[in-house]
């Protein structure tokens, strides 16, 4: 099974680090329910980005669950030495890795590495790179190329317009069986414009959680899903 398996000609990906962690199984259920079906989990180390967030202790609690509802976990690590963490990811019922551009001084060796543990990868980059650098590092070897279209480490930024753009360049640039994700601000607001950027792709929604304290009213995740799809 893999990304081709995965998406269903459109993604919205909830972001698990918008949760309410005290809840969190019932909300991973509750939203689940309302469509979405995988799971942007954010691991950040203080380091590349500010917060420390979650990482495979939180993985491992969780996966037994999504996965049983036929759910998948998209690990987008923002960390420095992604690599040193794909075995503990693996093992904690990760099924899939996202790697930061900037932090991979050998691209092609880091992916390999998490192929060799059967993940599926990704390659994101952050709004000051260009996509025309990663396309060329990365775009044949990669599931998916995830464009920031914040700044990574905080959700609830307002969603930087001129990545309608950079989307639109990397998907000339890609190969048509290479997802795109878009990842900070999107909402039923402007995921129309998304999507007129790029398709095939899948996109993160990461202030549908967010936005509804504890995932109380889960039919946002709805209204971002029907707003998706049209």
């Amino acid at each position: 099974m893999g990304w081709h398996d995965w998406v269903r000609g459109l993604e919205i990906e909830p972001s698990i680090y918008a949760a309410d962690f005290s809840r969190l199984g019932e909300q991973l259920e509750t939203v689940m329910n309302s469509g979405a079906r995988i799971f942007q989990f954010d691991v950040g180390d203080g380091q590349f980005v500010e917060p420390i967030t979650i990482g495979p202790i939180v993985l491992k609690s969780i996966s037994p669950l999504v996965h049983e509802l036929g759910g998948v976990l998209d690990c987008h690590l923002m960390i420095v030495s992604p690599e040193k963490h794909f075995d503990a990811i693996a093992e904690a019922g990760g099924d899939s890795v996202t790697v930061h551009y900037e932090v991979c001084d050998d691209l092609p060796a880091v992916i390999a590495q998490a192929r060799e543990l059967g993940l599926g990868v990704g390659v994101a980059f952050n709004p000051e790179s260009e996509p025309e650098a990663v396309a060329e590092a990365a775009g044949g070897l990669v599931d998916l190329v995830l464009c920031m279209s914040i700044h990574p480490g905080y959700s609830g930024q307002p969603f930087m317009p001129e990545s309608i753009s950079r989307v639109r360049r990397l998907r000339e640039l890609l190969p048509d069986d290479v997802y795109i994700q878009v990842d900070g601000g999107v909402g039923p607001d402007n995921v129309r414009a998304a999507i007129s950027a790029v398709r095939p792709w899948a996109v993160d929604a990461a202030s549908s959680l967010e936005a509804s304290p504890g995932i109380k009213d889960h039919t946002r995740v709805r209204d971002y899903i029907a707003a998706a799809r049209g």
